[in-house]
């Protein structure tokens, strides 16, 4: 396959972007597109340009770290990360926009790469459980529902890619923000800080500059864990409730 890219590329967080164009050829339709980013920067390595710097870790699908907009869309035209997007989803003389994730909250930090603490510090404001210390409990010494125990990891299976934010646009997190509430507040494990939970993560979603959500969908669309929509509402149902109970 011959391909015209057009990369966003831009030096550094205080420095203007721009679109270039490159051409690559000799792409095979079973590469995935990391693969063939990496046959790219190959070319500009021998040539003396420099790489076009772009984010990634596993390769499976797993981390979540190769977050791209391609063509548009988070992650590109399948419901899957970019790194186990194949370029078998495009055609023998396609031209492919490469761009970061567009978000206030996400900088570029270079080219393809853009800094998404914000998540991190997301997390730290109430992702976590009260975990006393001592031997480990029995297995089954807390029953689960099996529905909540379902909720449970259907919410745990947001890997925190930020393809929610980059696809709405509104750049709103509160898919993300939702998936890591109600993983933890539907479990008998998260009921201590269940009220501190949402209240402090929410109050840090907003101050980290994410948008608000009208509820367009797009974040469910892009996400390629199929987080459900839905997980939205719950979370803001926890929300009301938590503040009926802290004002009371």
């Amino acid at each position: 396959m011959r391909l015209t890219l057009r990369v966003w590329r831009q030096r550094n967080a205080g420095a203007p972007g721009t679109m270039s164009t490159y051409e690559v050829d000799g792409i095979s339709a079973d590469m995935s597109f990391l693969e063939m980013l990496d046959t790219l920067n190959e070319t500009l390595i021998l040539h003396g340009e420099d790489p076009v710097a772009f984010d990634h870790d596993c390769r499976e699908g797993i981390c979540g770290a190769c977050s791209l907009v391609i063509n548009g869309d988070a992650h590109g035209p399948e419901r899957t990360t970019t790194c186990q997007l194949h370029m078998r989803s495009f055609r023998d003389g396609d031209t492919i926009d490469i761009e970061p994730w567009r978000a206030s909250a996400f900088p570029v930090v270079k080219d393809l790469v853009v800094d998404r603490s914000a998540f991190d510090r997301v997390i730290q404001a109430g992702g976590y459980i009260s975990a006393p210390t001592g031997s480990a409990p029995e297995a089954h010494a807390t029953p689960v529902p099996k529905a909540d125990a379902d909720s449970a990891f259907e919410h745990a299976e947001c890997i925190g890619c930020g393809a929610c934010v980059a696809a709405c646009p509104n750049g709103s997190a509160m898919l993300f923000t939702s998936a890591k509430i109600n993983h933890l507040n539907v479990l008998p494990q998260g009921s201590p800080e269940r009220e501190t939970r949402v209240l402090d993560m929410v109050a840090q979603m907003d101050a980290e500059g994410f948008g608000g959500c009208t509820l367009t969908g797009e974040c469910a669309t892009a996400c390629p864990k199929g987080i459900p929509l839905p997980s939205i509402a719950a979370m803001n149902r926890e929300w009301l409730r938590a503040r009926r109970k802290v004002k009371g």
